[in-house]
């Protein structure tokens, strides 16, 4: 044995190269710095708008004769339409993402349909409002409405659904589909009872960046779902949505820029944070008692 070789590494051992250490070190950097700046942000939102929460804050209405301010119209608003962009637009993006990602097979069709959906999530919001209150508000007769206003962020959303269940769907190992295919079970059962479960954490967190996606969007609803929130909610849901008025998103605008009230602006933020927290929370606690079902 010639002891010159006697320190060699193992052939299966890396050899560390400077270069990398350099690359991983910007990574951790970058990525520490993006933390920082998301907790910087939190706790400037909290603690200039926690101050400014109070009771009849979030449980009236606006009234210019007592000159007081409320948001609840706003939250209620906000809260139906997250509802009911959800219920028309998760079926809608996993059956398309399924569709594309397991059934499809014609490949320039697919390659059309997923360069059509990157396209569409970059266009900016304020087409997306014009698009709305022509289609929804003038053609279909919905007027401005909150329904309007429902599928115009629908329609927003549905290709970060798309895109972001199929990379879900096409983390599942193809040794899944083969195992049960290879003992007999049908195509839609072993997309059910496999696919599913094992994509449910990428589906996850599309719902979420379509929920974050809603909730900070204005533009487009001061077109199609208007800007007013002086009425508190009365009737059912499909009576309230069959009207108009504003979100969270849009009061905050209105606050920070035409009235220029920023405490005002800051506590609606700080509530409209803790909303998507509540609901970013409640949304994995769903999908962890979906998988160990």
């Amino acid at each position: 044995m010639n002891p010159g070789l006697s320190n060699d590494r193992p052939i299966t051992d890396k050899k560390s190269r400077p270069g990398e250490k350099i690359i991983y070190g910007l990574i951790y950097g970058l990525s520490a710095c993006v933390l920082a700046l998301a907790i910087y942000f939190i706790c400037v939102i909290l603690l200039r708008g926690l101050p400014n929460l109070t009771w009849s804050f979030v449980s009236t209405a606006p009234n210019p004769i007592k000159q007081t301010i409320g948001i609840f119209p706003s939250i209620s608003n906000t809260l139906n339409m997250i509802i009911f962009t959800i219920l028309i637009c998760v079926p809608i993006g996993v059956g398309g993402a399924i569709y594309l990602n397991e059934y499809a097979t014609n490949k320039p069709v697919i390659r059309a349909i997923e360069f059509a959906t990157e396209t569409l999530a970059g266009i900016p919001s304020i087409l997306y409002g014009v698009f709305g209150y022509i289609v929804f508000c003038l053609l279909f007769d919905l007027k401005v409405s909150l329904m309007a206003g429902a599928l115009t962020l629908t329609i927003m959303v549905l290709p970060i659904m798309i895109r972001t269940s199929q990379e879900a769907l096409r983390a599942v190992p193809n040794s899944y589909r083969e195992g049960a295919l290879g003992i007999g079970a049908s195509k839609w059962y072993m997309v059910r009872t496999i696919l599913l479960p094992s994509s449910l954490s990428g589906i996850l967190t599309g719902i979420i960046l379509s929920i974050g996606r809603m909730v900070s969007e204005s533009a487009a609803l001061l077109l199609v779902a208007g800007g007013s929130a002086m009425y508190m909610p009365k009737g059912n849901i499909f009576q309230q949505m069959s009207g108009s008025g504003s979100t969270l998103s849009v009061e905050l605008y209105r606050y920070a820029t035409s009235r220029g009230d920023n405490d005002t602006a800051f506590g609606i933020a700080a509530v409209l944070l803790i909303i998507v927290i509540i609901l970013n929370l409640l949304t994995r606690s769903i999908a962890g008692r979906l998988q160990r079902t």
